[in-house]
């Protein structure tokens, strides 16, 4: 059989489930192949085991909805490139490449955080496909306009979109930018208290209701503000207005990643992104090995749940070290133990990262006798310039945790840069301030862009106060 040419991404049909053309990463270092899909349901008919589920074929585009389902002749355990492990439905679907189609084995998994609606893996591309890394588009020549027509796109109406921010005080300064930006755009804001919302797990359409009983339907867009204490619970609320197909700015999985300090450092360390060293341990009997791991006193005392600095202690000496990770151990707290960068003399950078691009950066100084930056903590932040090492591990920090949206805080050592944290709720009056930039309408902006596809309707820069 002859062989086609393909490059690293490549326009394919799949035939068989209504879908004219996809957008596909032709990937020869994953086994499996997947499919964008959500609003995923099992049904039998006839004895046999269905899937029904929902895909926006073209990336950033979610007007264009298409409706399948397929025969599943699996399910699968697969661990995604993220490091998550999720059990996926499997189906058998034709495939076009080229002249070339075929049957091809493809899980069903939500790719709204990935780059491409469609993965091909080796398994797929077996005896029928040569991969020239350094091309791309070689068979196909067709563009996403070409795709929109294909799948007859309606026309965009110029309409405000309905935005929730979900949050928990509607008078916290982010909250109230959010809100004043998307009504200066000309949408409906509608602040969402957290805890007020309730579901009903098992209703045939994912439902969030509020308060009374108010139902929350015809949402465009989310945007979580969730604060630490309500993060399992927010979670949970973000994941059902997922399935009512809104978009959300910072998927719940990823918030619970970025949530999860150790998790979310394990994941920067996979995608070997710099950062101080880091040890934890459970044992108090592990407690002086994890200090000299750590490159011993002075060192950093972090709790897993803490934020905006607070749980962080620097540990002056050994002894002091052993005292506090062991009064930590025994109020059974889980606790970091990472390198005290002591030329960085009580400073650092917050990288504010939207769609994969820094927005904005400040340098952050601790004040007098304190060693941790932050603002809530009475430092002082001025603007500063980034180098572009500094600009890439920010964008890849970001999305190495999944965030469209994340508050990246670096550290200058005398190795370079260093990764301390990646944060999915980001303060905005600081970097605002010092700055000057309207990050709240940016953020508004990327709903836009997600809900209306890339070339969203041109909205004029309104000024702030205007």
């Amino acid at each position: 059989m002859d062989k086609i040419i393909v490059g690293s991404e490549e326009w394919c049909t799949l035939p068989e489930l209504g879908l004219p053309a996809i957008k596909a990463r032709i990937d020869s270092g994953a086994k499996t192949s997947s499919l964008h899909a959500f609003n995923i349901e099992p049904f039998e008919e006839n004895g046999k085991y269905w899937v029904k589920f929902s895909i926006h074929p073209i990336q950033n585009n979610r007007k264009i909805v298409k409706h399948c389902q397929a025969e599943v002749i699996d399910r699968r355990t697969v661990k995604s490139s993220s490091g998550s492990v999720e059990k996926r439905y499997v189906i058998l679907t034709r495939m076009s490449l080229g002249n070339l189609n075929w049957n091809v084995e493809v899980t069903l998994t939500n790719r709204d955080s990935m780059g491409y609606r469609m993965l091909i893996g080796r398994q797929a591309m077996e005896d029928r496909v040569l991969v020239d890394p350094s091309k791309a588009f070689c068979l196909d020549l067709i563009d996403e306009e070409k795709a929109k027509e294909l799948y007859g796109e309606p026309s965009i109406k110029k309409r405000g979109l309905r935005i929730i921010v979900l949050a928990s005080n509607k008078d916290l300064y982010s909250n109230k930018r959010l809100m004043e930006a998307g009504e200066v755009r000309g949408h409906e804001m509608i602040f969402v208290n957290t805890k007020y919302c309730w579901v009903n797990v098992n209703a045939t359409k994912p439902v969030v209701h509020y308060r009374g009983g108010e139902i929350l339907k015809n949402i465009d867009g989310v945007i979580p503000r969730l604060k630490p204490s309500m993060t399992f619970y927010g979670c949970s609320v973000l994941r059902h207005f997922e399935a009512s197909n809104a978009f959300c700015l910072n998927r719940a999985q990823s918030i619970a990643r970025a949530r999860d300090k150790l998790r979310s450092l394990q994941l920067l360390a996979e995608r070997g992104i710099d950062m101080p060293i880091t040890g934890f341990a459970h044992s108090p009997q592990d407690t002086t090995n994890l200090i000299k791991m750590v490159g011993g006193a002075p060192l950093v005392i972090k709790l897993l749940e803490g934020t905006q600095g607070v749980g962080v202690v620097l540990a002056e000496t050994s002894k002091a070290a052993e005292s506090v990770i062991n009064a930590f151990k025994s109020l059974k707290a889980n606790i970091l133990v990472q390198e005290f960068i002591k030329e960085a003399k009580g400073r650092d950078i917050r990288c504010f990262v939207i769609d994969g691009k820094v927005v904005g950066a400040m340098e952050r100084e601790a004040a007098e006798g304190e060693f941790r930056a932050n603002l809530h903590l009475g430092g002082t932040a001025h603007p500063v310039k980034l180098t572009q090492e500094e600009r890439k591990m920010a964008v890849a920090a970001a999305k190495a945790i999944g965030l469209e949206v994340a508050g990246v805080d670096i550290i200058r050592s005398k190795n370079g840069p260093k990764i301390l944290e990646v944060n999915a709720s980001p303060g905005l009056e600081g970097i605002e301030r010092v700055t000057g930039k309207d990050i709240a309408g940016l953020m508004i902006e990327s709903v836009e862009k997600s809900v209306f596809g890339a070339k969203a309707r041109s909205l004029a820069k309104v000024p702030r106060g205007s």
